[in-house]
């Protein structure tokens, strides 16, 4: 089942998200609804708690139940995901030590993986090209994640989502671990890769005004079962 060829480019209705069963089920996101035209930077906003980090994962894959439809580029997206989806769609963490960097490879290790699994070629070159893009040098390769600032981990997390060339980049608090410093470049070198690759985001803040650096339009969720876009 597909959408028109003028529909949204991601399309969001009626989203709910429960866990649990029975009477211990409880509903953390109730009715979602937005749409993000293509090479549009969406935001996310609101408290802890609200639901919107479990919106991201349930669109990303992580969750493996949910009801509502999730149409991308005019195709009906069911829970689980494939390698295609994969290949245009990619998620950059919160805390990427934990999330996505594993703690005993050095950096050229952590984004050659992802070239693997897509059986991507001129794997060197590639690497190199997307550390010069977030900013990172050759000297960059051989390090681990402990040898890496805060900022130096969170633009390797954004090299590898990058390096396998996606449309999508979903966006879960990328700057919020970081120093306020840090974070204003973090979000810069997000407004520069946008524009220069024509990628589509979808970012979660609890942070206004961290949002309003990168989106264009920005939907409010509200703790319990409201939802305002």
């Amino acid at each position: 089942m597909t959408h028109a060829a003028n529909s949204p480019f991601v399309n969001v209705s009626n989203l709910s998200i429960s866990f649990g069963k029975g009477r211990k089920r409880a509903t953390v996101v109730r009715k979602a609804q937005f749409h993000i035209e293509r090479g549009e930077a969406y935001g996310l906003i609101g408290e802890s708690g609200c639901g919107k980090s479990t919106i991201l994962r349930a669109l990303a894959g992580l969750i493996p139940h949910y009801q509502g439809d999730f149409f991308f580029d005019g195709q009906r997206m069911g829970c689980e995901r494939d390698k295609a989806f994969f290949r245009r769609v990619q998620m950059v963490f919160q805390d990427p030590p934990y999330a996505s960097l594993h703690p005993r490879k050095q950096v050229h290790k952590v984004l050659a993986e992802s070239l693997a699994i897509h059986g991507m070629d001129h794997r060197d070159e590639r690497i190199r090209d997307v550390l010069q893009a977030v900013g990172l040098g050759p000297s960059f390769l051989y390090r681990y994640p402990h040898e890496l600032s805060g900022g130096q981990r969170q633009r390797v997390a954004i090299a590898r989502a990058l390096i396998i060339e996606p449309d999508v980049l979903l966006l879960d608090e990328p700057t919020s671990a970081l120093d306020v410093s840090v974070q204003a470049e973090i979000l810069n070198l997000l407004k520069v890769l946008r524009r220069e690759r024509n990628l589509t985001y979808l970012m979660v803040s609890h942070d206004l005004a961290v949002v309003a650096h990168i989106c264009q339009r920005v939907g409010s969720c509200i703790r319990v079962s409201f939802w305002k876009n």
